[in-house]
């Protein structure tokens, strides 16, 4: 049976404070505010670490509409670490070719993955509320996880600022009344408009494109195939663009642009909405409208992630143009770079200005968000004769010539950033090459254990692992002596073995390279050594095993390397 999660409404009930049930002024570890995407990752991602959560929300309701709706390779291996990407994969539309037209010609089609060997798709096609939907099946799941519906923040002040007791106290306005909710941290995942931001007197600063856009779903039977489709100055909807996608339940997502000038308010009624449909799908076309939106939109970002122990993550933080799903999935990335040094500071096994790393990351990964952002807008919107001038030769030429198709810009979808200048990497000595540096998230390939076919990225799990390409018995001398003082030096961190056999050895983990792709995606050789972050990103990779090395590139990743006295600063992160 399929869920109406657009229709579902969830009961306000008075909280342990309310009753009196909660010893007053203790703090909770962690408090998300903002039970959309981004906030319920967070929350997932901490509770399955061991960290109790309390997850506020001003609504009672789920998304309505489709909203976002492409969500990347990258995104989908996060949720399938949380524990609820095969429902997303299941339900969504999967893609991975797009095209684009100039008028009523192709001018090229590309293909985000040719390649074979990974677990999932380059993007699926899932909307919204159906996102929410098996994100909160997941939360409810969990024990250590409280969701408080209709719970409105409305004031937030830190108590012992500055100190290493410092904690957030909360007013929460509800049904019932307001009650102070105390947090030694705050994860601000309250949207655009973000209150918290408001409540801290911050802001976003960036630039509001001068353009609009119509949103229609549309529901209907129609035969175009699951690709991306987009059409510059196309003879149904002239001077202007289009982007088609399909999403599950025959509902097809279809942005019109319209122009600055356009009316928000009467470009939203059906009998404006219908004819433009009609106009792209022929006038005895037979559909319905599921849900209409007109939007402009901005690239921005705040000056800084963190402000004291308050975090901002997803588009709190940031935002950007639609164009190229860079939004939602961005916001994802800050939830499972933020949850594991969350963790790592409340459970003791980090400082607190690992979380100072959190905001330089994902600063510089929101910088690169919005200039690609950017540059897709202004190639899709050109504000000026010149710029319309050399986006339709580009254009013209990219039917007949490979190197102007990569001038063309209808939106570079999203790729998660590689991290090269992060102060928990440790840069690269032995020249390994290829596109697993430092800073990279890390690549699937299928792998086989003595339980049967499987995938690389289930078996690095969310901790520090040390990913070892040979097992013990056919590893050199040398790389065996140093592979045996680290297994008994202690580290904390899991190893995983890579070998020509999954049988289990002694206890240890070990996976078969079936058909050679992780070995060439990580360009290893027997010996290869890489530290993997616990949100899998490599942070350090070696062509022989030293303990030592090992050692200290783990210290530094876990935050030990950092300057001290300046939490609550973030440095900046070297491009």
């Amino acid at each position: 049976m399929t869920i109406d999660y657009q229709h579902l409404t969830f009961e306000y009930q008075p909280c342990a404070e309310q009753r009196g049930g909660h010893a007053d002024g203790a703090a909770y570890p962690v408090v998300v505010v903002g039970a959309g995407p981004i906030g319920l990752a967070t929350a997932i991602d901490l509770a399955q670490r061991g960290v109790p959560v309390v997850l506020v929300d001003d609504d009672c309701t789920l998304s309505a509409g489709s909203r976002a709706i492409c969500f990347a390779k990258r995104t989908l291996d996060i949720f399938d670490r949380l524990g609820c990407g095969q429902p997303m994969v299941d339900k969504g539309v999967s893609w991975n070719v797009g095209k684009v037209f100039l008028r009523d010609q192709q001018v090229y089609s590309f293909d985000l993955l040719p390649e074979a060997g990974h677990r999932r798709p380059a993007f699926i096609n899932l909307q919204q509320y159906y996102l929410e939907g098996f994100l909160l099946e997941r939360a409810q799941a969990l024990p250590n996880i409280e969701i408080r519906w209709r719970n409105k923040v409305v004031g937030l002040e830190p108590r012992q600022s500055g100190t290493p007791d410092e904690t957030i106290a909360l007013t929460i306005e509800t049904p019932e009344g307001c009650y102070t909710l105390s947090a030694r941290y705050v994860v601000a995942a309250d949207g655009s408009r973000s209150p918290v931001r408001k409540l801290l007197g911050l802001d976003s600063k960036g630039r509001t494109f001068k353009d609009r856009f119509l949103i229609a779903d549309v529901k209907m039977e129609a035969d175009f195939p699951t690709e991306r489709w987009f059409w510059f100055d196309p003879p149904f909807h002239p001077n202007q663009s289009v982007l088609l996608h399909r999403q599950p339940d025959n509902v097809w997502r279809i942005d019109f642009q319209l122009g600055w000038e356009a009316d928000p308010v009467l470009e939203k009624a059906p009998e404006r909405v219908i004819p433009r449909v009609q106009a792209l799908l022929g006038p005895d076309a037979k559909f319905t409208l599921e849900w209409v939106s007109v939007y402009t939109f901005s690239c921005l970002r705040m000056d800084s992630f963190r402000h004291g122990n308050v975090l901002f993550a997803g588009d709190s933080a940031h935002g950007v143009s639609p164009f190229g799903a860079r939004g939602a999935n961005s916001g994802v990335q800050d939830a499972e770079n933020l949850a594991w040094k969350l963790a790592y500071v409340l459970q003791g096994r980090a400082a607190d200005n690992l979380l100072d790393t959190y905001a330089s990351e994902r600063e510089y990964a929101a910088d690169e968000n919005i200039l690609n952002s950017t540059r897709a807008t202004d190639f899709i919107t050109p504000k000026s004769p010149v710029s319309r001038l050399f986006r339709d030769a580009v254009l013209g030429l990219s039917r007949r010539h490979a190197f102007a198709r990569g001038l063309v810009n209808s939106g570079r979808l999203s790729v998660p950033a590689v991290l090269h200048g992060s102060p928990l990497n440790t840069p690269d000595a032995d020249g390994l090459g290829g596109t697993m540096a430092p800073g990279a998230a890390c690549a699937d390939a299928p792998v086989s254990d003595a339980h049967g076919a499987g995938w690389l990225l289930q078996h690095l799990g969310g901790e520090f692992t040390g990913l070892v390409f040979g097992t013990p018995d056919s590893l050199d001398s040398e790389n065996r002596l140093a592979l045996e003082q680290l297994t008994q030096s202690g580290l904390p961190i899991r190893l995983v073995y890579i070998g020509t056999s999954a049988q289990p050895a002694s206890g240890i983990t070990v996976v078969r390279d079936d058909e050679g792709l992780a070995a060439q995606r990580y360009s290893a050789a027997p010996g290869t050594f890489y530290l993997i972050r616990p949100d899998q990103h490599v942070c350090a990779r070696w062509r022989r095993i030293d303990a030592q090395r090992i050692g200290d590139a783990l210290a530094r990743a876990s935050g030990a390397q950092l300057p001290a006295g300046k939490a609550h600063q973030p440095a900046a992160m070297a491009a």
